[in-house]
């Protein structure tokens, strides 16, 4: 008679198997070295790196501005709609190896449109690709256009503007870029006509910048989501008003550490915040750039930490809990979630 032992999986085999949600995706921060030489290639261009070895030796990164200047140094290959539809494309399938059932893709068309290139352009090449993983993949997902912070709020609206055409095909507005010096409240105007526009609202703050840009991000952006908040624990009184609220924070943790938020990941904020009742969740923000996609950053926080089966499960059901999906579609997801856990 043959018998079958049933093995409970560990914390971080657990993480890996189960499906998840990613809120907090730079598509341009998706693009690998090896998909820049390719893009250079096939555009005729030419890049300030002999290889991809050499490009990769360049991300060593001492604060997010250091990292920001090679990124959209690697931007300046997308120029067609083949090219950002092929950057989504690469991204949603490392997602789907990592579990990624659902995907909220942060775009900037500013560093894009600097360059001559349209916002219908990077718009439609991305919706083609998340069109494409939904079809093929079995991954819902959306679009979330993000204004430069470092530029102006006049910009901010033009880019607006030039996007609203293409409404139909993103579905919120985020902050992003260098955050010290550039507070949420300078691009409070823009964000009232977002929401004017039924457009779901997330902001960058609290990443490097200090508490209080959390707050304006909460009370002049009227924010839905903080994407990164690990600051937000030297504030108490910002840590109750986020649980009362139940206000999502979309982590990074390899981000974070990479770009020095945290020396070691074992000094990480995340088991505190959830800890305290946060609904924080797991992110790879810039994945080709900070060393990890989805299960890279789960199997790295979890093992650092020492993060239970419990904090995992958490995790995953905040980023379904935290999503911009319908009702129906979370209740599926949590679902698919209460089955995989039941079997691991």
């Amino acid at each position: 008679m043959n018998t079958t032992m049933t093995m409970t999986m560990t914390p971080t085999e657990l993480a890996a198997a189960i499906p998840k949600a990613e809120l907090h995706i730079h598509i341009e921060g998706s693009l690998e070295p090896e998909l820049i030489f390719a893009l250079a290639q096939r555009n005729g261009l030419s890049l300030p790196y002999a290889s991809e070895a050499a490009l990769r030796e360049a991300y060593a990164f001492t604060n997010l501005q250091s990292f920001l200047d090679i990124y959209y140094a690697g931007a300046s290959v997308l120029l067609h709609e083949a090219d950002f539809h092929d950057m989504a494309w690469a991204y949603f399938l490392r997602a789907k190896a990592d579990n990624v059932v659902h995907a909220e893709l942060f775009f900037d068309p500013q560093t894009h449109t600097a360059r001559g290139v349209s916002v219908a352009t990077v718009i439609q090449g991305l919706a083609s690709a998340c069109a494409r993983a939904k079809a093929e993949l079995g991954i819902s997902a959306e679009l979330i256009l993000c204004f430069l912070r470092h530029l102006s709020e006049e910009e901010a609206f033009a880019t607006l503007e030039a996007a609203l055409p293409h409404r139909e095909q993103f579905i919120g507005v985020g902050l992003d870029s260098s955050e010290v010096g550039h507070p949420p409240s300078k691009f409070s105007r823009v964000f009232a006509r977002c929401r004017e526009l039924g457009l779901r609202i997330v902001a960058h703050a609290g990443e490097e910048g200090p508490p209080a840009y959390i707050w304006e991000a909460l009370n002049d952006l009227k924010t839905e989501r903080i994407d990164h908040g690990v600051r937000s624990l030297e504030d108490p009184a910002l840590v109750a008003e986020l649980a009362k609220r139940r206000t999502p924070l979309t982590v990074c943790p390899l981000s974070n550490l990479k770009l020095c938020v945290v020396n070691d990941l074992g000094d990480h904020p995340m088991k505190r915040l959830l800890d305290a009742g946060l609904c924080a969740t797991v992110n790879s923000d810039d994945p080709a750039y900070f060393g990890g996609y989805m299960n890279a950053n789960f199997t790295q926080t979890v093992q650092a930490l020492d993060l239970s089966r419990e904090h995992v499960i958490t995790l995953a059901r905040n980023s379904f809990e935290a999503s911009f999906v319908s009702g129906a579609r979370r209740a599926e997801l949590m679902a698919a979630l209460d089955r995989a856990v039941a079997t691991a």
